[in-house]
């Protein structure tokens, strides 16, 4: 098992339907149904979207610092036999780099990048693509 493998975080409610998300360095999310918070749904999406990114990040930023990074999740919700759940999870990505060696270099390895990340290296989309049991504990 990995050094400093298991990932924690603490919520409380601090509302109605509002509560805070604290990770173990201090960060702190607001989460809620209404406003300007995120919704649980809208973090998962998030999640998937920043794992990949910071992935994709790191092997073409090496190469040239893209001039636009952007990543738009989407999914539908559906209700079925099965519960409430997401259906067809899609992640479009739209980076551009400049033009020259090195914007060509980070083009050039764009395509790996993504794939490794999808098929290796993103936790949060391996899980959800793999489907992990998740157990809730009273007390």
């Amino acid at each position: 098992m990995a050094e400093n493998a298991l990932r924690t975080v603490f919520l409380r409610r601090v509302g109605e339907r509002r509560y805070v998300a604290t990770n173990v360095r201090g960060g702190e999310l607001t989460v809620g149904e209404d406003g300007d918070d995120f919704t649980p749904v809208e973090l998962l999406l998030t999640a998937i979207a920043g794992c990949s990114a910071i992935d994709i990040d790191l092997i073409t930023s090496r190469r040239a610092e893209p001039e636009k990074f952007e990543m738009v999740t989407t999914a539908t919700k559906i209700r079925d036999e099965q519960g409430n759940r997401l259906e067809d999870i899609e992640v479009s990505i739209r980076i551009t780099f400049p033009d020259g060696e090195g914007g060509d270099a980070a083009r050039e390895v764009l395509p790996d990048a993504v794939k490794k990340t999808h098929d290796r290296l993103c936790t949060v989309s391996r899980t959800v693509q793999i489907g992990t049991p998740v157990t809730l504990n009273l007390g």
